[in-house]
């Protein structure tokens, strides 16, 4: 039996207020489950606890991820920087040519993106000006609560050259120039590395690690992803899983297709798409939720308030609840910030919330 029409199931009969003997049985059909996938290296666990998952916050039904995300090892200890002589490196970058320090102490960062590489090459504790966003925190969740002391300088779309230049920078690290902040007004302040828009996540981690000398750093810690998501899928039998990804937007519902930060990830860990939704992003209707909504179990990204008011409306329609994966109780709600996010601290929180969830289900 493939795993998606156990999971659905194993969803159908499960219950948080389940007695002893539906306990017992649940971990009786775990075990045959693990005879029908050994080359995934499943194996019988004493009790089920650690493998169904059960969500006790839900929007509009839809279990909420990482409310109790471990942030404390986010960001590890700092790295060295890379191997060389000089106090200085040469760095290429989409807005020109920089001459940066080696090992840059005062940083300040234009975008989530290199905020996000500061943590996971070890540095941020030297970011002393960040871009915020919008809403009641200025920085994401699953980089911690340290990152909230930094100290702001307007938003992405509009950083502030005059309260930078306060901060006094030796390293200023974004991705492309603003009508308030073009690249020759940023490299008067301090030396600037601009790494441009479109590249893939992987790629601009890797050049924002570049511009804060770290490249050795980078390969390692990419390295290190890579294995632990090409583990993690064999774990969790990803392959035989089906997930479908949905972003609600105060006035749009998109597919999150292979481009998507989201689907990379869940194509790094090996987990599989619904047919509908193996090209690129694109917009449904409610129409359309039946043959290009639908999985085995569906992850809801809420973009901020609206985003969430506009999504928990959605999923009360009937077109909704007449999801199999509504209907069987696989629909988790995500952390906007971390799966529509762009980099490789994030990538990393999203693999922790997918081992979470895969093989699991929402209770009321």
């Amino acid at each position: 039996m493939p795993l998606s029409a156990f999971v659905r199931t194993r969803n159908r009969t499960a219950s948080p207020r389940s007695g002893p003997a539906r306990v017992a049985r649940r971990v009786g059909m775990v075990a045959a489950l693990c005879g029908a996938v050994v080359a995934a290296g499943c194996s019988t666990p004493a009790d089920d606890s650690g493998s169904i998952v059960r969500t006790t916050t839900n929007i509009a039904g839809a279990g909420v991820v990482g409310l109790e995300r471990d942030t404390a090892k986010a960001c590890p200890l700092p790295s060295a920087p890379d191997a060389g002589s000089g106090s200085t490196r040469t760095v290429t970058h989409a807005s020109g040519v920089s001459e940066v320090p080696a090992d840059p102490q005062r940083i300040v960062v234009l975008t989530t993106s290199a905020l996000d590489a500061t943590c996971a090459v070890g540095l941020w504790e030297r970011v002393v000006g960040a871009v915020t966003l919008d809403g009641s925190r200025p920085q994401p969740a699953y980089l911690g609560t340290g990152v909230l002391k930094i100290p702001g300088v307007g938003s992405a779309a509009q950083p502030d050259p005059a309260k930078i230049a306060e901060l006094r920078p030796d390293l200023i690290l974004g991705d492309i120039p603003t009508a308030t902040a073009s690249f020759e007004a940023l490299r008067a302040i301090a030396p600037t590395v601009l790494v441009g828009a479109g590249n893939s996540w992987q790629a601009e981690f890797t050049a924002l690690a570049a511009g804060l000398g770290r490249r050795e750093a980078a390969g390692a810690v990419l390295d290190a992803y890579h294995t632990e998501a090409a583990d993690a899928g064999m774990a969790m039998a990803a392959k035989q899983t089906q997930a479908s990804l949905i972003r609600f937007t105060a006035d749009t519902d998109q597919v999150q297709g292979s481009d998507s930060f989201a689907g990379q990830i869940l194509g790094d860990m090996g987990v599989q798409r619904p047919q509908a939704q193996r090209g690129t992003s694109f917009n449904v209707t409610p129409d359309d939720f039946a043959t290009k909504v639908e999985g085995d179990l569906i992850y809801v990204l809420l973009a901020g308030d609206e985003g969430k008011k506009h999504g928990a409306a959605v999923m009360r329609t009937d077109q909704w609840k007449d999801l199999g994966a509504a209907g069987d109780k696989r629909v988790f709600a995500v952390d906007d910030t971390v799966w529509h996010g762009n980099g490789l601290t994030a990538a990393r929180a999203l693999l922790t919330d997918l081992t979470g969830t895969l093989n699991g289900f929402v209770t009321d």
